[in-house]
């Protein structure tokens, strides 16, 4: 009979910040590069290898996966559940690396609490509305909702934010 369990800590380690992160504890962050002036909220877990863009805030309990690259200016809301998986052989991979995909998210996103993102890739400029499902790559800007999230109204894209020459 086993002694007992293997217990393992929440933990903010190997992590790249910009200036003035801000990471509420407890929230298990590693291996990943966060740009300025992110937020991370509470009970949130960001994986190895992703990449948050400056200015995005991650809200609580959302699950950002290894493979996942998310834009600048972002909001992504409670709950959000990133998968690098697609079941692509039927089931889960179990580890196997080779069959998981990548996720990219553009900037000035908004992921409404409780979605759930497959590996996509979604342009800028995008409302994703709560509870949705993201199944296919998001194109055009606009707001989508629904499982499978379809979408709902498009929007213009907005002007970039570079500094205008005299």
């Amino acid at each position: 009979m086993s002694t007992g369990p293997t217990q393992l800590s929440v933990s903010i380690r190997d992590v790249q910040c910009g200036a003035r992160v801000r990471i509420v504890e407890p929230a298990n962050v590693y291996g990943c590069t966060l740009g300025d002036d992110c937020f991370v909220g509470p009970f949130v877990e960001i994986q190895k290898g992703v990449l948050i863009g400056a200015r995005t805030k991650v809200q609580s309990h959302a699950f950002i996966c290894e493979l996942v690259e998310i834009g600048e200016d972002c909001f992504v809301g409670h709950g959000v559940m990133f998968t690098n998986d697609p079941f692509s052989v039927g089931g889960p991979a179990r580890g196997r690396r080779a069959l998981w995909r990548r996720t990219h998210i553009g900037d000035r996103v908004s992921i409404g609490s409780n979605a759930t993102l497959l590996p996509v890739t979604v342009c800028s400029d995008v409302v994703i509305g709560a509870g949705a499902v993201v199944a296919r790559d998001i194109t055009r800007p606009g707001i989508y909702a629904g499982n499978p999230a379809r979408l709902l109204r498009a929007l213009d894209p907005l002007p970039s934010s570079a500094p205008e020459s005299e």
